[in-house]
């Protein structure tokens, strides 16, 4: 990480703001548990007591009431503890703010939007710092690079090569194909993906936990001749260890999970027992940049690859980019291929021959002007 002195670490914020935006798509988002007929993007704004602004973004696509709650938890909850509070940098903040809302978690039985909240905060925490010393937010994690490989995320089961042509059209090389809607549609699917490949280009799966151990292992053995890069979440992911283990042991197609861990303790077992191949912190999902880097750096010392989760705002896409350069390794941004247009009026990646290249501006680099707009 680039040295900075105490002044330009410290976090003494004077308000935290949410603000929710559902966009409308023509086409519904589909997974194998639920459908998204908007996209919702909740929005964080921090400011310090000199008066820097910085950005973030809460995860909230399922259920479609939680994007609401989670708004009111940033700004009843996650805010108050924190306004007018002096942290000496914004590790210590991300702590107190997990310890101050300990309690508050087991009463509610809410970990996954508390931990959603607070990652949403942290991420704009760490904009307005990048901001405030006058560095894009990867050269102040210690990129050794601005550039970065990506993949198309998100097709759904409708209109496969259609999703995909118009991503390879807009510099994709890698496409990420929904899977768990059924046998016959799933085999259709990927078979049709897989001929469609050029040159140089390659496909992942993505099942949302939609099989049971005993189907994830019936489904991988006719996967296993098309190759994929991995096959995601093929069962749910709190199934044993022990089961993890059994099934990648069954196959040679690489497993990739983690979206949905909720602690450091699960990338920690991951890291040490190596039961998955691709592991995928979501930053607005937990951990923000306080959490997810060392992780995602503790993945890639271990020999696994770090790929950050993603499917969500603009916020968020321009943070996945940002920690995966910080990270290093070999992992691939996702980007969404789905229709979000705040998404990408927020920040646009510039991609090309399926690498993105980030933007030398101080923070995250999105497009501010689209966030103040929500915010006046």
């Amino acid at each position: 990480m680039t040295d900075l002195t105490n002044t330009e670490l410290q976090v003494e914020l004077t308000a935290v703001e949410a603000r929710l935006v559902r966009t409308p798509v023509s086409t519904p988002v589909r997974t194998s548990f639920g459908i998204m007929h908007d996209r919702p993007t909740l929005l964080v704004r921090v400011t310090d007591a000199s008066g820097v602004q910085g950005y973030g973004e809460v995860w909230c696509n399922f259920p479609v009431c939680g994007a609401e709650h989670r708004a009111k938890l940033v700004e009843t909850e996650v805010g108050p503890r924190i306004i007018g509070q002096e942290f000496p940098e914004p590790q210590t903040c991300y702590a107190a703010m997990n310890a101050k809302l300990h309690i508050l978690r087991l009463q509610t039985g809410e970990p996954g939007p508390i931990a959603q909240a607070i990652a949403g905060v942290d991420i704009a925490i760490w904009d307005m710092v990048a901001k405030r010393a006058g560095l894009p937010l990867y050269k102040l994690l210690g990129a050794e690079t601005d550039r970065i490989p990506a993949y198309a995320s998100g097709i759904n089961p409708v209109g496969v090569l259609y999703t995909v042509a118009r991503a390879r059209k807009a510099g994709h090389r890698n496409f990420k194909l929904k899977v768990g809607f059924g046998d016959q549609i799933d085999r259709t699917n990927v078979s049709a993906l897989a001929a469609d490949l050029r040159p140089g280009e390659g496909f992942m799966l993505d099942a949302n936990q939609a099989w049971s151990p005993d189907q994830a292992a019936k489904a991988l053995r006719w996967i296993e001749g098309y190759k994929p890069r991995w096959i995601e979440e093929p069962m749910p992911v709190d199934a044993d260890i022990t089961v993890w283990e059994a099934l990648k042991a069954g196959t040679a197609v690489p497993i990739a999970g983690g979206e949905n861990f909720l602690t450091r303790a699960e990338y920690d077992r991951v890291t040490d027992g190596k039961w998955l191949d691709f592991v995928q912190p979501d930053i607005a999902k937990w951990g923000g940049f306080s959490e997810c880097l060392p992780v995602a750096r503790s993945l890639v010392r271990a020999g696994l690859t770090y790929c950050p989760h993603s499917l969500g705002g603009g916020i968020a896409l321009a943070a996945s980019a940002h920690l995966l350069a910080a990270a290093g390794g070999a992992g691939l941004l996702e980007c969404d291929a789905n229709e979000n247009d705040f998404r990408d009026e927020v920040f646009a990646p510039d991609l090309r021959e399926g690498w993105v290249t980030l933007p030398d501006l101080p923070g995250l680099g999105v497009n501010e002007a689209a966030l103040e707009r929500q915010f006046a």
